[in-house]
């Protein structure tokens, strides 16, 4: 392309070279133009040499008037239409007048009459072309015509003027017939070529424009994520996008079992889920665990940073799903972590003892039935006592506290022996892990009779409890069932004891 002095940058499509190339051309034409002027003044020197001598100074001096006009035009217009094919006709044109009036004017240069067809195969135009050639033709024609009586009279060859036409004129069609075929298979050559180089130049053009916009989109990755790593498996090949170098590292799938940032991450995973991790990351099993998969995801504890998530996120793949080139990114999800926790929280937990709720008793009652019972485990089931007379008596915010008392002394109880439940109004469960289920009982009472509130000077609670070791036979729903049961055996005797008939 810059051999035919296309200076700026390359276009996409044919037709828009064409016209840039034209409007070059053209500018060119002007230069050619401009110069051809000295012509007249250059003939006017043979003519004072005595080098022609049929030749006149006028004739010098029309020569270069003419093609001053010619080129002040075709400046003119160059600048209104520089792409114009009439631009590049007038050019053209000019010097096929240039060359028919030297012919007719005696001046003896031997220049091809197929020296205007050749300037216009710049044009890479074949209708130009074409047009120019049968143009410069009939020009040749014409102008041999004219000046064939005064060669005649230099030659002693040939008597007859149109014999010596014929003979002239035939000679030029004979060139102008080579040179014409040998020029249109010249730039149909050529426009084949450009033809051609365009079309790999779109092939390409799209190519960089894919590429480009899948680097926009990592590079957009690379402003979320802590990390992206972008992992060709075609070429094992790993590279950061952080990396403004976009330096590809070797993956030696044979032997290195992670990428150069999951050797650098272990060092920070904590110790507990360091093996998880390494599992997780293993390079050589990626591949075959997203096969068929757009992504696939861990959460891993950093030690400094908290919570992150890495991710192995399909870009290319086969037609049988099997991953060819993954983005690998990290993303610090330590507050999302927090806040998943605390909504977790909330929902499982009772918003009044901040005890566990009935949910979350329902999901651990789940696990204990799908697997063996521990030879010490202890259900409890307890209830305030005397929650509806202080009610009715005191107010609910009485009650309140009465429950939230109750809650705590179980709490001061219990600790980490197990967790405690508040599965109703004043009703709570607890699954304790005991050998002693009486003395944990009495240490219940014992807090109970302890505790104080703004509202009440004592509570007491009624227990039931049932134990997996006192009871091998039963499931886990039937130690509840045995612990409710013993739990209203205990408060009907708590009301008799006190002499207060339930039922008033």
């Amino acid at each position: 392309m810059s051999a035919i002095g296309v200076d700026k940058p390359f276009i996409d499509d044919y037709q828009g070279f064409i016209l840039q190339n034209r409007t070059k051309v053209n500018k060119y034409l002007n230069y050619v133009l401009w110069f051809v002027i000295l012509a007249g003044p250059a003939i006017a020197i043979g003519v004072k040499a005595g080098w022609y001598v049929d030749i006149s100074y006028a004739t010098c001096a029309i020569i270069s008037c003419v093609l001053f006009l010619i080129a002040l035009a075709h400046y003119l217009l160059l600048k209104w239409k520089r792409d114009s094919l009439l631009t590049s006709i007038l050019a053209l044109a000019a010097l096929d007048f240039l060359i028919a009036f030297m012919s007719y004017s005696h001046v003896v240069i031997h220049l091809t009459w197929f020296f205007v067809p050749l300037l216009s195969i710049l044009l890479c135009e074949i209708p130009v072309f074409v047009g120019v050639s049968i143009g410069n033709a009939v020009v040749m024609t014409v102008a041999t015509w004219f000046v064939t009586a005064y060669e005649l009279t230099l030659r002693n060859d040939f008597t007859s003027h149109s014999a010596f036409f014929l003979s002239r004129v035939g000679g030029y069609f004979i060139e102008t017939a080579v040179m014409f075929v040998s020029g249109l298979l010249l730039i149909m050559i050529v426009i084949t070529h450009f033809r051609q180089l365009f079309s790999q130049n779109a092939v390409i053009n799209q190519n960089e424009k894919e590429t480009a916009e899948k680097m926009n989109v990592l590079n957009s990755m690379a402003e979320i994520y802590d990390n992206v790593n972008l992992i060709d498996f075609v070429e094992s090949t790993e590279m950061s996008i952080r990396d403004t170098s976009h330096t590809k590292h070797f993956i030696d799938m044979q032997h290195q079992t992670h990428t150069l940032m999951n050797q650098r991450l272990k060092d920070h995973i904590a110790p507990d889920q360091l093996d998880e991790f390494l599992t997780f990351t293993n390079i050589t099993t990626v591949r075959s665990r997203l096969t068929q998969k757009k992504i696939i995801s861990g959460d891993f504890m950093d030690v400094s940073n908290g919570w992150f998530r890495a991710q192995y996120i399909t870009v290319e793949a086969t037609e049988d799903g099997i991953p060819n080139i993954v983005i690998y990114t990290t993303r610090n999800v330590d507050e999302e972590k927090r806040r998943e926790e605390w909504l977790t929280r909330i929902a499982m937990t009772d918003e009044l003892t901040r005890l566990y709720n009935r949910r979350s008793y329902e999901d651990d009652l789940a696990q204990y039935r799908n697997k063996p019972l521990d030879n010490d485990l202890v259900i409890y089931s307890l209830d305030v006592n005397g929650l509806k007379k202080v009610n009715d008596s005191k107010g609910h915010a009485a009650g309140d506290e009465l429950i939230k008392g109750a809650a705590d002394c179980l709490i001061l109880a219990i600790g980490n022996k197990g967790k405690i439940y508040r599965t109703g109004g004043d009703e709570f469960i607890a699954i304790v892990h005991t050998t002693d289920p009486k003395a944990l009982v009495e240490d219940i009472n014992r807090k109970a009779e302890e505790w104080r509130g703004s509202y009440s000077d004592k509570m007491s609670m009624s227990i039931g409890y049932a134990s997996h070791a006192e009871n091998e036979n039963l499931s886990v729903d039937e130690l509840e069932k045995y612990s409710d049961k013993e739990m209203y055996a205990a408060k009907a005797r708590h009301y008799q004891a006190m002499g207060f008939d339930r039922r008033r």
